[in-house]
């Protein structure tokens, strides 16, 4: 259980509102703001413009981590407790797998002079120009259906300290490259926002991740197909209660829990 002053962090940290149930709703429980954040970042680019479709995964995430650094058991504590988490909302199966051959989703946890190397080999030469200023990065590849078939996070430990971003940087790129990609200067409170205030997956966060998770939502499919499912799943969220609860869906993860936060 939160105690008042945990709370009230809680609620700064993620930008919601502190008042009683009695009071006005937060802005993010409205449907329609859900709905066209929800267009913002799932249909949408962080680098480019082009008219895209849902992706999603529709295989299970098979998990290769190249650990490079020091704090290895921090580190993978971190990755395995956001991936649970990430597991229990959309009912992806997650397995890791000790061979990168193996693997559809690869994370390097590295040096910042490694981040280089690692986009002209796992990426292309061309991307490190446009890459090279980013804290962390992700990068997704999917088929003719717009399915996700694989993935690459790389975390630069040292940079990512210093830009106190270390656990924001496993949570946003991990959440990223479920079909996710965009980052956004007006939808809050998410860890999509470009103001960076965001360390740990918040409610509107996971009623996304509910949303491209749903049965009913499919990959390929385009905003004029996508949209009566989604204001049918949300008008029935709206009912059973699951907008107005996700915020206490949300904090049940362990990352809450090792921050400190209930």
């Amino acid at each position: 259980m939160l105690l008042p002053y945990q709370f009230l962090i809680l609620c700064l940290l993620l930008s919601v509102s502190c008042n009683s149930p009695a009071t006005q709703k937060p802005h993010w429980h409205s449907s329609a703001y859900i709905e066209k954040s929800f267009y913002d970042i799932a249909l949408k680019n962080e680098y480019d413009n082009k008219p895209t479709r849902i992706r999603k995964w529709t295989k299970p995430l098979k998990v290769f981590i190249s650990h490079q650094v020091g704090d290895r058991d921090l580190h993978l504590r971190i990755l395995k407790m956001h991936l649970s988490q990430i597991n229990k909302i959309t009912r992806l199966p997650i397995q890791y797998v000790n061979k990168k051959s193996l693997a559809n989703l690869t994370i390097f946890i590295t040096r910042s002079n490694q981040v280089n190397n690692i986009i002209r080999s796992e990426i292309s030469p061309q991307a490190v120009k446009q890459l090279r200023n980013a804290v962390c990065l992700a990068n997704i590849r999917q088929n003719n259906r717009s399915e996700i078939t694989k993935a690459m996070v790389i975390i630069p430990v040292d940079r990512a300290r210093m830009h106190g971003k270390l656990i924001s940087c496993f949570v946003e790129e991990l959440t990223q490259i479920l079909g996710l990609p965009n980052d956004s200067k007006t939808v809050h409170p998410t860890i999509f926002s470009d103001k960076n205030i965001y360390k740990l997956l918040t409610g509107l966060d996971f009623l996304f991740l509910k949303l491209l998770y749903s049965s009913k939502v499919k990959a390929g499919m385009t905003k004029t197909e996508v949209k009566p499912i989604i204001k049918k799943l949300l008008h029935k969220w709206q009912l059973n209660g699951m907008v107005a609860n996700a915020q206490k869906e949300v904090i049940k993860g362990d990352l809450y829990e090792l921050l400190g936060y209930r």
